[in-house]
Protein backbone atom coordinates (compact mmCIF):
# COMPACT_ATOMS: atom_id res chain seq x y z
CA UNK A 1 0.00 0.00 0.00
CA UNK A 2 2.78 2.69 0.93
CA UNK A 3 4.44 1.55 -2.44
CA UNK A 4 1.42 2.32 -4.39
CA UNK A 5 0.81 5.57 -2.29
CA UNK A 6 4.48 6.68 -2.88
CA UNK A 7 4.09 5.90 -6.37
CA UNK A 8 1.03 8.06 -6.81
CA UNK A 9 2.89 10.83 -4.99
CA UNK A 10 6.04 10.53 -7.47
CA UNK A 11 3.18 11.35 -10.28
CA UNK A 12 2.99 8.00 -11.71
CA UNK A 13 -0.64 7.03 -12.90
CA UNK A 14 -1.56 4.04 -10.32
CA UNK A 15 -5.03 2.63 -10.30
CA UNK A 16 -5.28 -0.02 -7.80
CA UNK A 17 -7.74 -2.86 -7.58
CA UNK A 18 -9.12 -2.97 -3.69
CA UNK A 19 -12.58 -4.04 -2.61
CA UNK A 20 -14.95 -1.19 -1.07
CA UNK A 21 -15.02 -3.02 2.13
CA UNK A 22 -10.96 -3.70 2.39
CA UNK A 23 -9.45 -1.47 5.41
CA UNK A 24 -6.82 -0.33 2.93
CA UNK A 25 -9.64 0.93 0.51
CA UNK A 26 -10.17 4.17 2.64
CA UNK A 27 -6.37 4.46 2.94
CA UNK A 28 -5.95 4.75 -0.83
CA UNK A 29 -8.16 7.27 -1.28
CA UNK A 30 -7.29 9.24 1.42
CA UNK A 31 -3.87 9.61 -0.18
CA UNK A 32 -5.43 10.25 -3.61
CA UNK A 33 -4.72 6.57 -5.19
CA UNK A 34 -7.83 5.77 -7.57
CA UNK A 35 -9.40 2.38 -6.22
CA UNK A 36 -11.50 0.04 -8.07
CA UNK A 37 -13.94 -2.52 -6.67
CA UNK A 38 -12.89 -6.16 -8.89
CA UNK A 39 -13.34 -9.41 -6.78
CA UNK A 40 -10.82 -12.28 -7.57
CA UNK A 41 -12.12 -14.83 -5.21
CA UNK A 42 -11.10 -18.05 -6.54
CA UNK A 43 -8.04 -18.78 -8.93
CA UNK A 44 -9.64 -18.21 -12.12
CA UNK A 45 -12.92 -16.40 -11.89
CA UNK A 46 -14.56 -15.43 -15.01
CA UNK A 47 -16.51 -12.55 -13.85
CA UNK A 48 -13.43 -10.83 -12.10
CA UNK A 49 -11.40 -11.57 -15.28
CA UNK A 50 -14.00 -9.96 -17.73
CA UNK A 51 -14.55 -6.60 -15.20
CA UNK A 52 -10.65 -6.53 -15.01
CA UNK A 53 -9.99 -6.98 -18.67
CA UNK A 54 -13.22 -4.13 -19.40
CA UNK A 55 -10.79 -2.05 -17.28
CA UNK A 56 -7.67 -3.10 -18.84
CA UNK A 57 -9.03 -2.23 -22.49
CA UNK A 58 -10.97 1.11 -20.66
CA UNK A 59 -8.19 2.78 -19.76
CA UNK A 60 -5.54 1.64 -21.81
CA UNK A 61 -3.03 0.73 -19.14
CA UNK A 62 0.78 0.15 -19.73
CA UNK A 63 1.48 -2.02 -17.21
CA UNK A 64 -0.34 -4.28 -14.71
CA UNK A 65 1.22 -5.16 -11.49
CA UNK A 66 0.14 -8.20 -9.87
CA UNK A 67 0.87 -8.84 -6.21
CA UNK A 68 -0.87 -12.34 -4.89
CA UNK A 69 -1.40 -16.10 -6.73
CA UNK A 70 -5.31 -14.95 -7.29
CA UNK A 71 -4.44 -11.79 -9.09
CA UNK A 72 -1.67 -13.53 -10.43
CA UNK A 73 -3.63 -16.22 -12.39
CA UNK A 74 -6.92 -13.71 -13.07
CA UNK A 75 -4.99 -11.14 -14.21
CA UNK A 76 -2.84 -13.32 -17.21
CA UNK A 77 -6.12 -14.29 -18.46
CA UNK A 78 -7.12 -10.61 -18.67
CA UNK A 79 -4.93 -9.50 -20.31
CA UNK A 80 -4.48 -12.17 -22.92
CA UNK A 81 -3.59 -10.11 -26.13
CA UNK A 82 -3.69 -6.74 -24.59
CA UNK A 83 -0.81 -4.09 -24.89
CA UNK A 84 0.17 -4.27 -21.27
CA UNK A 85 3.77 -5.53 -19.54
CA UNK A 86 3.11 -8.23 -16.25
CA UNK A 87 4.58 -7.52 -13.32
CA UNK A 88 4.30 -9.68 -10.56
CA UNK A 89 5.19 -9.21 -7.03
CA UNK A 90 6.72 -12.62 -5.30
CA UNK A 91 7.15 -12.83 -0.96
CA UNK A 92 8.33 -16.58 -0.39
CA UNK A 93 11.47 -18.95 -1.69
CA UNK A 94 9.92 -22.04 -3.76
CA UNK A 95 6.20 -23.10 -4.01
CA UNK A 96 7.06 -23.09 -7.86
CA UNK A 97 7.99 -25.97 -10.00
CA UNK A 98 8.16 -26.78 -13.53
CA UNK A 99 6.11 -30.17 -13.36
CA UNK A 100 3.18 -28.16 -11.54
CA UNK A 101 0.78 -26.94 -14.04
CA UNK A 102 -0.53 -24.13 -12.01
CA UNK A 103 3.04 -22.53 -11.66
CA UNK A 104 3.15 -22.32 -15.59
CA UNK A 105 -0.25 -20.54 -15.04
CA UNK A 106 1.74 -18.16 -12.51
CA UNK A 107 5.03 -17.27 -12.05
CA UNK A 108 6.24 -19.45 -15.09
CA UNK A 109 3.93 -18.23 -17.71
CA UNK A 110 6.33 -16.30 -20.30
CA UNK A 111 3.68 -13.63 -20.49
CA UNK A 112 5.22 -11.98 -17.41
CA UNK A 113 7.80 -9.26 -17.94
CA UNK A 114 9.41 -9.35 -14.55
CA UNK A 115 9.12 -10.49 -11.33
CA UNK A 116 10.05 -8.59 -8.66
CA UNK A 117 11.29 -10.37 -5.54
CA UNK A 118 11.03 -9.67 -2.42
CA UNK A 119 14.89 -10.89 -1.50
CA UNK A 120 17.58 -12.04 -3.64
CA UNK A 121 16.88 -15.74 -2.54
CA UNK A 122 13.37 -15.86 -4.14
CA UNK A 123 15.12 -14.16 -7.85
CA UNK A 124 18.62 -16.78 -6.77
CA UNK A 125 15.79 -19.68 -6.05
CA UNK A 126 14.18 -18.74 -9.98
CA UNK A 127 17.64 -18.72 -11.61
CA UNK A 128 18.37 -21.89 -10.14
CA UNK A 129 15.35 -24.23 -10.99
CA UNK A 130 16.11 -27.52 -12.21
CA UNK A 131 16.36 -28.76 -15.18
CA UNK A 132 18.17 -25.44 -16.56
CA UNK A 133 16.90 -25.72 -20.36
CA UNK A 134 13.57 -24.11 -18.83
CA UNK A 135 15.14 -21.43 -16.86
CA UNK A 136 13.18 -18.11 -17.15
CA UNK A 137 15.63 -15.26 -18.90
CA UNK A 138 17.83 -14.14 -16.34
CA UNK A 139 16.58 -10.61 -16.38
CA UNK A 140 12.79 -11.53 -15.39
CA UNK A 141 13.42 -12.00 -11.92
CA UNK A 142 14.45 -8.79 -10.37
CA UNK A 143 15.03 -8.52 -6.48
CA UNK A 144 13.37 -4.98 -4.58
CA UNK A 145 13.43 -5.66 -0.81
CA UNK A 146 10.29 -4.45 0.69
CA UNK A 147 10.89 -1.26 2.14
CA UNK A 148 9.48 0.51 5.67
CA UNK A 149 9.87 3.74 7.81
CA UNK A 150 10.34 3.98 11.38
CA UNK A 151 7.24 5.74 12.16
CA UNK A 152 4.94 3.06 10.97
CA UNK A 153 6.11 1.54 14.52
CA UNK A 154 5.07 2.97 17.22
CA UNK A 155 3.71 0.39 19.33
CA UNK A 156 4.30 0.43 23.22
CA UNK A 157 5.77 -2.19 24.75
CA UNK A 158 2.87 -4.93 26.31
CA UNK A 159 2.71 -5.76 30.15
CA UNK A 160 4.20 -9.61 29.61
CA UNK A 161 2.88 -10.55 33.16
CA UNK A 162 -0.26 -10.65 31.68
CA UNK A 163 0.40 -13.51 29.82
CA UNK A 164 1.81 -15.43 32.30
CA UNK A 165 5.74 -14.04 32.22
CA UNK A 166 6.89 -14.15 35.12
CA UNK A 167 8.11 -10.29 36.13
CA UNK A 168 12.17 -9.92 35.25
CA UNK A 169 12.34 -13.24 32.96
CA UNK A 170 14.65 -13.16 29.75
CA UNK A 171 11.68 -13.45 26.86
CA UNK A 172 12.25 -14.88 23.67
CA UNK A 173 9.87 -13.95 21.50
CA UNK A 174 8.60 -15.43 17.72
CA UNK A 175 5.82 -14.66 16.13
CA UNK A 176 4.29 -16.69 13.02
CA UNK A 177 1.41 -18.70 12.25
CA UNK A 178 3.03 -22.36 12.24
CA UNK A 179 4.50 -24.47 9.63
CA UNK A 180 6.86 -27.31 9.53
CA UNK A 181 8.65 -24.83 7.73
CA UNK A 182 8.53 -22.22 10.56
CA UNK A 183 10.79 -24.77 12.17
CA UNK A 184 9.47 -23.95 15.77
CA UNK A 185 10.38 -27.10 16.97
CA UNK A 186 13.84 -26.41 16.86
CA UNK A 187 13.74 -22.96 19.06
CA UNK A 188 11.50 -25.49 21.24
CA UNK A 189 14.35 -28.12 21.79
CA UNK A 190 17.16 -25.27 22.26
CA UNK A 191 14.81 -23.45 25.25
CA UNK A 192 16.05 -27.16 26.92
CA UNK A 193 19.53 -26.11 27.45
CA UNK A 194 18.32 -22.27 28.31
CA UNK A 195 18.72 -21.16 32.12
CA UNK A 196 15.68 -21.45 33.80
CA UNK A 197 14.76 -17.60 33.70
CA UNK A 198 14.92 -18.17 29.86
CA UNK A 199 10.82 -17.66 28.75
CA UNK A 200 9.74 -18.67 25.50
CA UNK A 201 6.73 -16.17 23.86
CA UNK A 202 4.74 -17.62 21.23
CA UNK A 203 2.51 -15.58 19.09
CA UNK A 204 -0.02 -16.81 16.65
CA UNK A 205 -1.68 -19.61 15.79
CA UNK A 206 0.59 -22.71 17.23
CA UNK A 207 -2.03 -24.86 18.28
CA UNK A 208 -0.54 -27.86 15.64
CA UNK A 209 -0.88 -31.09 17.34
CA UNK A 210 2.73 -31.67 16.60
CA UNK A 211 4.03 -28.75 18.10
CA UNK A 212 1.91 -29.46 21.22
CA UNK A 213 3.46 -32.96 21.80
CA UNK A 214 7.07 -31.32 20.78
CA UNK A 215 6.44 -28.96 23.87
CA UNK A 216 5.09 -31.17 26.31
CA UNK A 217 8.14 -33.50 26.05
CA UNK A 218 10.31 -30.04 26.43
CA UNK A 219 11.70 -30.19 30.04
CA UNK A 220 11.05 -26.45 29.52
CA UNK A 221 7.47 -26.81 28.87
CA UNK A 222 6.89 -24.66 32.17
CA UNK A 223 8.24 -21.88 30.30
CA UNK A 224 6.80 -21.74 27.11
CA UNK A 225 3.66 -19.99 26.47
CA UNK A 226 1.15 -19.63 23.46
CA UNK A 227 -0.52 -16.68 23.14
CA UNK A 228 -2.81 -17.86 20.08
CA UNK A 229 -3.71 -14.92 17.16
CA UNK A 230 -3.49 -11.60 18.68
CA UNK A 231 -3.85 -8.10 17.12
CA UNK A 232 -1.28 -6.68 19.30
CA UNK A 233 1.65 -8.49 18.39
CA UNK A 234 3.90 -5.79 17.81
CA UNK A 235 3.43 -4.83 21.64
CA UNK A 236 4.27 -8.09 22.08
CA UNK A 237 7.50 -8.36 20.11
CA UNK A 238 8.62 -5.47 21.39
CA UNK A 239 8.32 -5.97 25.16
CA UNK A 240 10.78 -9.39 24.77
CA UNK A 241 14.45 -9.65 25.20
CA UNK A 242 15.20 -11.11 22.23
CA UNK A 243 13.39 -12.63 19.01
CA UNK A 244 13.94 -16.08 17.08
CA UNK A 245 12.66 -16.74 13.74
CA UNK A 246 13.95 -20.72 13.48
CA UNK A 247 12.61 -21.20 9.19
CA UNK A 248 14.21 -24.28 7.94
CA UNK A 249 13.29 -23.02 4.31
CA UNK A 250 11.21 -20.91 2.11
CA UNK A 251 11.58 -17.53 4.57
CA UNK A 252 11.07 -14.56 2.67
CA UNK A 253 12.14 -11.11 4.79
CA UNK A 254 9.56 -11.72 7.42
CA UNK A 255 7.63 -8.59 8.79
CA UNK A 256 7.99 -10.46 12.27
CA UNK A 257 11.71 -9.99 12.11
CA UNK A 258 11.57 -6.40 11.04
CA UNK A 259 9.25 -5.16 13.97
CA UNK A 260 11.49 -6.59 16.34
CA UNK A 261 14.65 -4.81 14.44
CA UNK A 262 12.81 -1.52 14.45
CA UNK A 263 11.98 -1.99 18.25
CA UNK A 264 15.62 -2.85 19.36
CA UNK A 265 14.93 -6.59 19.46
CA UNK A 266 17.97 -8.51 18.73
CA UNK A 267 17.09 -11.10 16.36
CA UNK A 268 18.41 -14.95 16.02
CA UNK A 269 17.46 -16.34 12.53
CA UNK A 270 18.60 -18.77 10.24
CA UNK A 271 20.39 -18.81 7.41
CA UNK A 272 17.32 -19.88 5.13
CA UNK A 273 15.57 -17.37 2.55
CA UNK A 274 15.85 -14.31 2.75
CA UNK A 275 16.77 -13.64 6.83
CA UNK A 276 20.23 -13.57 6.23
CA UNK A 277 19.86 -10.22 3.97
CA UNK A 278 17.66 -8.57 6.55
CA UNK A 279 20.35 -9.65 9.84
CA UNK A 280 23.93 -9.08 9.42
CA UNK A 281 25.54 -12.14 11.37
CA UNK A 282 27.33 -10.61 14.63
CA UNK A 283 26.16 -6.88 14.13
CA UNK A 284 22.33 -6.97 14.53
CA UNK A 285 21.79 -10.26 15.75
CA UNK A 286 23.18 -13.74 14.70
CA UNK A 287 22.73 -16.36 11.73
CA UNK A 288 22.51 -19.58 12.44
CA UNK A 289 22.06 -22.90 10.35
CA UNK A 290 18.85 -24.43 9.44
CA UNK A 291 17.35 -27.16 12.22
CA UNK A 292 20.34 -26.65 14.50
CA UNK A 293 18.43 -26.28 18.37
CA UNK A 294 22.28 -26.44 19.74
CA UNK A 295 23.02 -23.23 17.91
CA UNK A 296 19.58 -21.28 18.90
CA UNK A 297 20.83 -21.92 21.81
CA UNK A 298 24.09 -20.00 22.08
CA UNK A 299 23.04 -17.19 20.10
CA UNK A 300 20.55 -17.26 22.85
CA UNK A 301 22.64 -17.68 25.63
CA UNK A 302 25.15 -15.21 24.00
CA UNK A 303 22.57 -12.39 24.21
CA UNK A 304 21.28 -14.10 27.98
CA UNK A 305 24.51 -13.00 29.37
CA UNK A 306 25.16 -9.80 27.73
CA UNK A 307 22.86 -6.58 28.05
CA UNK A 308 25.66 -4.48 26.40
CA UNK A 309 25.21 -6.72 23.24
CA UNK A 310 22.08 -6.90 23.30
CA UNK A 311 21.85 -2.80 23.56
CA UNK A 312 24.20 -2.37 20.71
CA UNK A 313 22.70 -4.93 18.40
CA UNK A 314 19.06 -3.73 18.99
CA UNK A 315 20.37 -0.75 17.89
CA UNK A 316 22.19 -1.80 15.01
CA UNK A 317 18.79 -4.04 14.10
CA UNK A 318 16.87 -0.73 14.29
CA UNK A 319 19.33 0.80 12.46
CA UNK A 320 19.92 -1.30 9.80
CA UNK A 321 15.93 -1.14 8.76
CA UNK A 322 16.43 2.72 8.33
CA UNK A 323 19.47 2.23 6.44
CA UNK A 324 19.26 -0.23 4.31
CA UNK A 325 15.04 -1.16 4.26
CA UNK A 326 13.65 2.45 2.94
CA UNK A 327 10.00 2.33 1.79
CA UNK A 328 11.65 5.47 -0.37
CA UNK A 329 14.13 3.44 -1.86
CA UNK A 330 11.52 0.54 -2.54
CA UNK A 331 9.17 3.39 -4.85
CA UNK A 332 12.12 4.49 -6.18
CA UNK A 333 13.59 0.66 -8.04
CA UNK A 334 9.98 0.25 -8.97
CA UNK A 335 9.22 3.46 -11.13
CA UNK A 336 12.96 2.69 -12.58
CA UNK A 337 11.58 -0.49 -13.60
CA UNK A 338 8.17 0.30 -14.57
CA UNK A 339 9.96 2.93 -16.95
CA UNK A 340 12.79 0.37 -18.74
CA UNK A 341 9.63 -1.81 -19.19
CA UNK A 342 7.81 1.47 -20.81
CA UNK A 343 10.41 3.78 -21.47
CA UNK A 344 7.94 5.79 -23.99
CA UNK A 345 4.69 5.58 -22.10
CA UNK A 346 2.84 7.48 -24.84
Amino acid sequence: MATFIGMHNAGIEVTVVCPEDHPNNQVLRDAGVPTIDIRLPTNFNKPGIAELREELVRGKYHIMHTYNNKAVSNGLRACKGLPVKVVCYRGIVGAVGFLDPMSWMRYLNPRIDRIICVADAIRRHFLQMQPAFLRMPEERPVTIHKGHRLEWYTAVPADLTELGIPKGAFVVGCTANYRPRKGIEYLVEAMGALPDDVHLLLVGHMDAPKLTKCIDASPARDRIHRTGYVTNAPEISAACDAFCMPSTKREGLARAIIEAMVYRVPPVVTNAGGSPELVVDGQCGFVVPPRDAGAIAEAITRLHGDADLRNRMGDAARQRIATDFRNEDTVTKTIALYRELVPDPS
